[in-house]
């Protein structure tokens, strides 16, 4: 059977199909290793065009009513809800991930924000500040052009969780895909432009890093967004800091899961199972820390194990399949290599392993000590290592040992010591007797090397517009001389 879902074009600017002039980028079915798709990357000359577009479409836009850009965002959730089994299929042979987390997962939640932000559009006002006569007021503009830059593991979410922010105030974006997963960015321009989004406001461009460094750059780009690495993350950063773009960087970790004695047995193991192994692990926020009471360690292992004998690896694209291969061999190379080490540095590999071909399966370490490679540095694969622990106070200081600061979970049946430790951890999104829920309406980011900025909620329209303070006299104006 082939797969081949050969797209228009591999741009999209100026509300049409472009064709790319840059080098061939070859999209590959993760499970086969077939080429799926061939699309060319942007040329230099093209991105030049696309923010272009962006910035000459972008004051009429902003010119609209909010609710009138509400509507058109609110069309396109309806249709991406409509098309969801096409689109999950699409999402599957881009990512490898399983059909039944595409179903539920990528696409639904990139609609679910569009439905929020275009909900959200007519609520956002300035203020009236009075002072005795004269008063003040404000207003929140856009920002103009926004460039997003997205990730391989949710690309279609993170498209729609970058753009729904964006076009709700008023901007236009350009967004560079991963070379990895490109496909998803081009289907949504699309549906975009179905649902009435004026030509110009969203553009799709192709590349690796330099059609990336190209587009930060560009002195039309008012806000760079990116999803990605700590290391890709800096250098953007420090790129878009040069022209004081506004930023958010929602970048990786290594985010602890904390899990006391008197934790429900089950729901932690099960937190464990969906913080470590859903997208085979492929996701930022991740608990791949896993700290364990001294008191329940042993039936945490028991129960751990026994279900993972049943997790069903094989075609992403049955409905059976519970775990997906790995995005690429570049990926697969990486992690193969993480479970080498932790195996080298004396940590007890519990069940999993390095896998075969595509597929590595959910890999467990137990008696791994903090100072090891597989408990300091982000995976970004089905990778566990269990810690022990005896006290609290002994965990947070462990927890909060380390540059990233992305994500935490704590299951307790002690509501007081969840709060207590919630509110100690370094990080910015936090968890508790949960793990990896993340609703539209709350806001999503970390801190320290994994990020500024949030993503999601009202918070994010903070990170996607601009306050202007409208200072107005009443009276005459004195001057000393």
């Amino acid at each position: 059977m082939s797969h081949l879902v050969q797209p228009a074009a591999s741009l999209y600017i100026g509300g049409r199909p472009v064709e790319g002039q840059g080098a061939m980028l070859a999209v590959h079915y993760p499970y086969t290793g077939e080429v799926i798709a061939t699309l060319h990357e942007a040329s230099l000359e093209q991105v030049a065009i696309a923010t272009a577009t962006a910035a000459s479409a972008q004051p009429a836009w902003a010119a609209l009513r909010p609710v009138e850009r509400g509507r058109i965002l609110l069309r396109a959730a309806m249709i991406i809800r409509d098309r969801g089994e096409e689109l999950a299929r699409l999402e599957t042979l881009d990512t490898g991930k399983p059909i039944q987390e595409t179903r539920v997962a990528d696409w639904p939640s990139g609609a679910d924000a569009l439905e929020y932000f275009a909900g959200l559009a007519a609520t956002i006002t300035g203020q009236t500040i009075p002072l005795g006569g004269d008063f003040v007021y404000t207003i929140r503009e856009a920002l103009g052009v926004c460039a997003g830059i997205g990730a391989w593991n949710y690309p279609s979410q993170i498209a729609c969780w970058k753009a729904a922010p964006a076009l709700i105030m008023g901007n236009a974006m350009v967004f560079k895909p991963s070379e990895e997963t490109p496909l998803g960015a081009l289907k949504l321009a699309e549906i975009f432009t179905e649902a009435g989004l004026p030509a110009g406001i969203f553009n799709v461009v192709q590349g690796r890093g330099a059609v990336g460094a190209a587009l930060v750059t560009d002195p039309r780009v008012a806000k760079v967004s990116l999803t990605g690495s700590v290391a890709t993350g800096q250098k953007v950063y420090a790129a878009a800091a040069e022209g004081m773009r506004h930023v958010t960087m929602e970048l990786g970790g290594k985010s602890p899961l904390i899990i006391f004695d008197d934790a429900r047995l089950e729901d932690a193991v099960g937190a464990a199972i969906l913080g470590n192994f859903y997208s085979s692990g492929q996701v930022c926020s991740n608990g791949t820390r896993v700290f364990v009471q001294q008191g329940i360690l042993p039936r945490f292992l028991e129960r751990l194990s026994a279900r993972l004998t049943h997790v069903k690896m094989g075609d992403p694209l049955d409905e059976a399949t519970q775990h997906g291969p790995i995005v690429s061999p570049a990926q697969v190379s990486k992690i193969r290599a993480a479970i080498e080490r932790g195996q080298a540095e004396g940590a007890q590999l519990v069940c999993g392993g390095v896998g075969e071909g595509s597929f590595v399966p959910p890999t467990v370490f137990a008696d791994a000590t903090d100072d090891m490679f597989i408990a300091r540095e982000e995976i970004f694969g089905p990778v566990m290592t269990v810690l022990s622990f005896t006290a609290e106070d002994e965990v947070l200081a462990r927890a909060n040992a380390t540059p990233y600061g992305l994500a935490a979970g704590v299951f307790t049946a002690d509501l007081a010591r969840a709060h207590r430790v919630v509110a100690a951890l370094q990080v910015g999104t936090t968890w508790i007797n949960a793990y990896n829920q993340t609703p539209v309406e709350a806001p999503f980011g970390g801190s320290k090397l994994s990020g500024v900025g949030r993503e999601n909620s009202a918070a994010a329209i903070d990170h996607y517009s601009q306050l202007k303070s409208v200072y107005v006299g009443m009276g005459s104006v004195d001057a000393p001389y």
